[in-house]
């Protein structure tokens, strides 16, 4: 079992910066992937940024050039700097971390979740 607690989010301006971390617990060395998640009111929750464990990282479009997904895994750690934010950012972002058992069988450990509000 994988255990994962969410930081950082909250109120801000459209423009400024926040950074989101997630602290992971538990089973951490089985984790192939970490990344974060976000859902807004009314839609379907989607992928925002993932790191592997080799550093290679993957972002949503929506994202890039904005926002930079990193990972300690001395600290079992992953941040998600998030600047020039904008008011379509706004959602509830959830910190991820999926274990690989095979190319197509996996789990997914899920945080609660933290509020990010954007402020135009």
């Amino acid at each position: 079992q994988v255990q994962l607690v969410e930081s950082g989010g909250g109120l801000v301006q459209a423009g400024g910066s926040l950074r989101l971390s997630c602290a992971a617990s538990g089973s951490t060395f089985s984790i192939d992937v970490m990344a974060w998640y976000r859902q807004a009111p009314g839609k379907q929750r989607e992928l925002v940024a993932s790191i592997v464990n080799n550093g290679r990282t993957n972002y949503a479009d929506s994202v890039k050039g904005r926002f930079t997904i990193s990972r300690d895994n001395a600290k079992n750690t992953v941040l998600l700097q998030m600047n020039s934010l904008k008011p379509e950012d706004t959602a509830v972002y959830y910190c991820n971390a999926r274990r690989y058992f095979g190319t197509y069988s996996y789990q997914d450990y899920w945080g609660q979740g933290t509020q990010v509000t954007v402020s135009s």
